[in-house]
């Protein structure tokens, strides 16, 4: 439903413009009072780069974000991510992640970004409490924020926005009417726009997710998808159709397609009763942290990789470097 009224394909969406209107006029005063100097915001003593979006929804900024560790890390430099943390509930903030952190405390991403990249990471609802817990316990070079396009209380030195290339900005409304937590016109403003599928613009970098081999979550077992049986799909992430569209480019049809909510917190026997007889179960990485410890011999996740290209690359991590010298 969501879906239909946030594309335009359904009308009922006009009835929640005052609603939008009001979301518009909060936020657009928001980013005003921090520009302005009337609310205070903390710059970090290392560069800051922000990795977000304009919408609600998942667009692939979690793949970006580790495609960014991963190119920092290959050029000497020693990076840091910081998170918001959301779905996670720890005893207290700011929480450095540790081989033990589980997603009820860190949240899933910050989990799945641990385990991918090896880098520190840290959660905390203010995120300037979250990079200053990082710099006291770590020697780091640059912090990439996972999301925090909108928490303007944190300075940054690069914003870059992650764009759904195929839904881009549905009606164009702020929520609820519309996906948009800002407008589209904030895209002049910042310093990189991926396009994640669809077709990117001149300027825009293109990005793709490449799909490696299924994972057994007992075992760390990998097998081609094409010797997969009986499979059954389960996506709980901000578009699970983007995880089963990716299936189905790479020959595999599952038996059938589960969608739960973005952030879903999963019970063994929620997932146990997917699956009868002989079937497997194949999930998305960012589930897979969330029931690797419950889980069955019969279950596998499916890593991604970011794959971005287009002449507006090099210039984008050329930035980035040159921000670090200096300070």
């Amino acid at each position: 439903m969501i879906e239909r009224l946030w594309s335009g394909q359904s009308g009922w969406w006009r009835l929640l413009l005052p609603f939008s209107l009001l979301y518009g006029a909060v936020t657009t005063l928001l980013r005003l009072s921090y520009r302005k100097g009337w609310r205070k915001s903390w710059q970090a003593p290392v560069p800051v780069v922000v990795v977000g979006n304009l919408t609600a929804g998942g667009n692939g900024k979690t793949p970006v974000v580790i495609w960014l560790v991963e190119q920092l890390l290959a050029r000497g430099l020693r990076p840091a991510v910081v998170s918001r943390g959301y779905g996670g509930k720890a005893d207290r903030y700011p929480l450095l992640l540790n081989d033990k952190t589980t997603t009820g405390e860190a949240g899933d991403e910050p989990v799945l970004i641990y385990q991918r990249t090896g880098v520190p990471v840290a959660v905390a609802p203010v995120r300037a409490d979250a990079v200053s817990a990082v710099l006291q316990s770590y020697t780091i070079d640059v912090i990439v924020t996972d999301d925090g396009l909108q928490h303007y209380a944190l300075q940054r030195d690069i914003e870059i926005v992650v764009v759904d290339g195929v839904r881009r900005f549905g009606n164009g409304w702020w929520l609820p009417a519309g996906p948009m937590r800002e407008r589209s016109s904030r895209l002049s403003d910042v310093d990189a726009v991926v396009i994640n599928g669809g077709t990117a613009g001149e300027s825009e970098i293109s990005m793709h997710l490449a799909a490696g081999d299924a994972v057994n979550l007992l075992s760390g077992e990998t097998r081609k998808l094409s010797e997969l049986r009986n499979v059954i799909a389960m996506a709980g992430i901000g578009h699970p159709p983007r995880f089963f569209n990716t299936l189905r480019e790479q020959g595999l049809v599952p038996q059938a397609e589960i969608a739960f909510s973005d952030h879903h917190a999963y019970s063994a026997d929620e997932v146990e009763q997917l699956l009868t007889g002989d079937q497997q179960l194949l999930m998305t990485e960012k589930d897979a942290v969330k029931c690797r410890t419950f889980a069955r011999e019969n279950w596998w996740y499916l890593p991604v990789s970011a794959r971005l290209c287009g002449t507006a690359v090099g210039p984008l991590l050329d930035n980035i470097l040159s921000r670090v010298s200096p300070r």
